[in-house]
């Protein structure tokens, strides 16, 4: 029986981050990341993108495990969630796990997972008929492993993030020899990082950004310095820290992220310190203490996305740090194209404020991927049949299948996909099979679910059309509108200085409920609000050509077209009734007699009732009086109260 395999990517193909793909090899599915990625502006009020997991929670027992190949967000930024609709063994390396867990225990839903498997470049896992093994890349990160899926018919390599550095430290360097091994066995297929691939030339090697890091602090001796960076780059933390020693600076964290990151590194030795922690590292709360020229601010933001952050700084919104006049704002890491404009903003607000900004990207060629040489590289010591492209927006996927048709392949050998894709592989050929509906699901706040085009689209228009407010109160049993509706509106038009627009918008809408109401048999709410919604919109767009969200609110009077005045009970309504008729001006006084007759009655009639009680409150359970019937009701319900008091005297051994 030969084998099925197919590969289909969740995430990471045609956009920045968010990386996931699944091998399905027969029944058996391997997951190889779960990431996420920040929004693009568009997003309003998203925190972060992941991926959809419905195929995969569907198909929840047939998962064999999720792969890890390092600690990156757009790696394991989207696990906590996914653990949290389904479980599965979670393989990784020791830091990238520990940095996972940070993230897993931060979600309530996923919070005590613990099916975590540590492996290296050395380890092999077998599953049937798949052998899953490892290899070590080059990347901003220790303990960056690509991953290799050996089957029957042959090898599926995922590189995860990777680049080739020739004086990287051992830690960090990309083993070749390995490489060329599993090239030499037969792989059918290459799922690679082309993220960088549409740099032509090679980037600076990390030495070299080492050295530039120091000489940016050495040029700004005098300013307070403040480092941008992303938490888990460890390799760029390193530098800072490098360079604080020897300019004589020492090093405060700024934000959650970048603390559990600098102590779970240390803690495994990812890190080395040129001098004792509490020497080196300063809490905030201590930060005043030191010189300008003493200090460096290590930020990462809100989960490890930097620059958004410095603008709360700039802006004097963070508690902690607000960016002054000299200080110097160095953003040690490369923004995705995406987030061009923003970080242009970002800078731009500084400045405003008065710091020196200066940013890495700017005159080094700073990248944790593989440049179009690396990728050609790569092909060559693993001689892939087909090649998949992944990590970029189309323009960047299609850089590298232009670099891999210059090495000697032809396009039907290199796949360009889009999320949700499935590619066959059978009898030695590779091809597409149809695909599955994915989309991506935004987090808001602590909230996860798919908030869907409809908010977001609400969100966008608030924020550049404002809303429009229109409150109706109708009398549906007159049919009829009882008062000229109440406008109002929010970042749309200021109200007394549009007071012919809102009068003849005022007209309208009053117009639109009367003839509903008046032309429909069967009242509908729901009808009404969208014809208001309908009229207004279109009014308001050919006044102004501008889209505000409306929100028509219709109320209803009561019955009478006004509110009803609670008054206390009366004894005796039948003597109340009277009353009124007793303010005839003939008889009244002889009604009058005749009322205090008749409550005096009353009162001797609801004598026996007062004497009633006084049995019943007396006599308790087990003596109980005959002839008390009328009260019987009242008497049971002692027993149901008494019987609760021996399950709470049980209770009381286990708090002793």
């Amino acid at each position: 029986m030969s084998t099925t395999l197919n590969i289909m990517p969740f995430g990471g193909v045609r956009e920045n981050g968010k990386n996931m793909y699944a091998v399905t090899v027969n029944e058996d599915i391997f997951i190889l990341d779960a990431g996420l990625k920040y929004p693009e502006s568009d997003l309003l009020g998203v925190d972060v993108v992941i991926p959809d997991f419905e195929y995969l929670v569907e198909h929840a027992d047939q998962v064999r495990g999720i792969f890890l190949s390092h600690g990156h967000a757009d790696a394991i930024g989207a696990l906590p969630y996914l653990l949290s609709k389904m479980q599965a063994p979670v393989f990784g390396s020791e830091l990238t796990l520990e940095l996972a867990k940070l993230a897993v225990e931060a979600e309530p839903l996923a919070k005590g997972f613990d099916d975590y498997h540590v492996v290296n470049e050395n380890s092999e896992v077998a599953m049937d008929s798949v052998t899953v093994s490892f290899f070590k890349t080059t990347h901003t990160i220790p303990e960056s492993l690509g991953i290799n899926l050996e089957t029957e018919e042959g090898q599926v390599v995922y590189t995860g993030d990777f680049k080739f550095d020739t004086t990287a430290t051992p830690t960090y360097q990309t083993d070749l020899a390995r490489l060329a091994e599993i090239g030499n066995k037969g792989v059918i297929a290459l799922l690679a990082d082309a993220a960088g691939t549409a740099n032509t030339s090679a980037t600076d090697h990390e030495t070299d950004l080492g050295k530039y890091v120091l000489e940016s602090f050495r040029a700004h001796a005098k300013e307070r310095i403040i480092v941008a960076t992303v938490a888990s780059n460890i390799l760029r933390i390193q530098q800072v820290i490098d360079a604080a020693f020897k300019t004589g600076r020492r090093i405060v964290l700024s934000g959650n992220d970048i603390e559990k990151v600098v102590r779970t590194a240390l803690r495994l030795n990812k890190l080395e310190l040129p001098m004792r922690e509490n020497e080196l590292f300063v809490s905030m709360k201590n930060m005043d203490k030191l010189a300008p020229e003493e200090t460096v601010i290590l930020e990462t933001g809100r989960m490890g996305e930097p620059v958004r952050h410095l603008q709360r700084m700039a802006q004097g919104e963070d508690r902690n740090v607000q960016i002054q006049e000299g200080d110097f704002v160095f953003i040690a890491t490369t923004p995705a194209v995406a987030m061009e404009g923003f970080v242009a903003r970002t800078r731009d607000v500084l400045f405003r404020a008065g710091a020196s900004v200066q940013q890495i990207s700017t005159d080094k060629k700073s990248s944790g991927h593989a440049s179009r040489d690396d990728f050609q590289l790569l092909l060559n010591l693993l001689k892939p049949q087909n090649v998949i492209p992944v990590q970029g927006e189309y323009r960047v996927l299609n850089s590298a299948a232009k670099a891999a048709y210059a090495v000697g392949y032809t396009p039907d050998h290199v796949f360009l996909l889009e999320n949700g894709d499935r590619l066959n592989y059978a009898d030695g050929e590779m091809e597409l099979g149809g695909s599955v509906q994915v989309t991506s699901t935004m987090i808001d706040g602590s909230g996860v679910g798919d908030i869907g085009s409809i908010v977001l689209n609400d969100r966008r228009i608030l924020s550049e059309d404002g809303v429009f407010i229109a409150v109706v109160t109708i009398d549906r049993k007159k049919k009829k509108v009882v008062a000229k509706p109440k406008l109002d509106s929010r970042g749309f038009v200021y109200v007394k200085t549009s007071r012919d627009l809102i009068r003849e918008a005022s007209d309208l809408v009053e117009n639109t409920v009367t003839e509903g109401i008046q032309n429909t048999k069967e009242f509908d709410w729901s009808n009404l609000k969208n014809s208001v919604r309908d009229v207004l919109g279109k009014f308001l767009y050919e006044q102004t050509h501008r889209k505000p969200v409306i929100l028509p609110v219709i109320m209803e009077a009561n019955q009478n077209g006004r509110r009803r005045k609670k008054t206390p009970a009366k004894n005796g309504n039948n003597n109340a009734n009277a009353n009124k008729k007793a303010n005839n001006a003939e008889g009244g006084q002889a009604n009058k007699q005749g009322n205090k007759k008749q409550n005096n009655n009353n009162k001797k009639k609801q004598a026996p009732k007062a004497n009633a009680n006084k049995p019943a409150e007396q006599n308790r359970p087990g003596n109980k009086p005959e002839g008390a019937a009328p009260k019987k009701r009242r008497r049971q319900r002692k027993p149901k109260a008494a019987a609760q008091t021996p399950a709470t005297e049980a209770q009381a051994p286990k708090a002793e």
